[in-house]
């Protein structure tokens, strides 16, 4: 099944659909850049918490 837009008399050129894919590429890069790492105290903290959780009580 087409798209709507399949039977369109206007398509856009190489150059113009490259630009498009490239903005979108940057823009998803920025959404889904990993998150930040903790400062190191915390993740220390939350080591701690980690092996106590382990230890029996």
């Amino acid at each position: 099944m087409a798209g709507p837009f399949a039977n369109d008399s206007e398509q856009i050129d190489r150059r113009t659909s490259r630009s498009i894919c490239d903005a979108v590429g940057e823009r998803l890069q920025q959404s889904l850049r990993p998150e930040p790492r903790l400062p190191e105290n915390l993740e220390q903290l939350l080591n701690e918490l980690r092996r106590r959780e382990r230890e029996p009580h």
